[in-house]
């Protein structure tokens, strides 16, 4: 049984794949839509949460694998927590847009989410077997 979590080269074509998509899409619907027109916002919201979730893979399987804890962190983990950034971001964009953002609620929302992932391990840790 393997007792460290997947290298950080493991995730980079899935990463690689993700920046082209997210960024690549990103690109193409600011240059190509008018601003003015609002149905292309979920695409936004979409392209986004591909295009942060993509950078921050392997920045989470380094932190896994520098860090590691009593059961070792799976592709699974890794890519629930990149994905869990990726959509922390846009989420902070769109509440932007509709000027509730503020700092509190930016701290709240982080919190939210780092329980959230940490009620998901500390149940992955209790049902671990070496």
């Amino acid at each position: 049984m393997n007792t460290q979590s997947p290298t950080v080269r493991s995730v980079l074509p899935a990463s690689a794949l993700l920046i082209v998509v997210g960024w690549g899409g990103l690109f193409l619907l600011m240059n190509t839509i008018a601003p003015t027109d609002w149905k292309p916002l979920w695409l936004f919201f979409f392209l986004a949460v591909l295009a942060v979730s993509g950078l921050a893979l392997p920045v989470t399987a380094f932190l896994n694998r520098r860090f590691p804890g009593k059961a070792p962190a799976t592709h699974v983990v890794i890519v629930r927590e990149a994905i869990w950034l990726g959509i922390y971001f846009p989420t902070l964009a769109w509440l932007r847009i509709g000027r509730v953002l503020n700092p509190l609620l930016v701290l709240l929302l982080a919190l939210g989410l780092v329980l959230i992932e940490g009620l998901l391990r500390f149940r992955e840790h209790s049902q671990w077997k070496p």
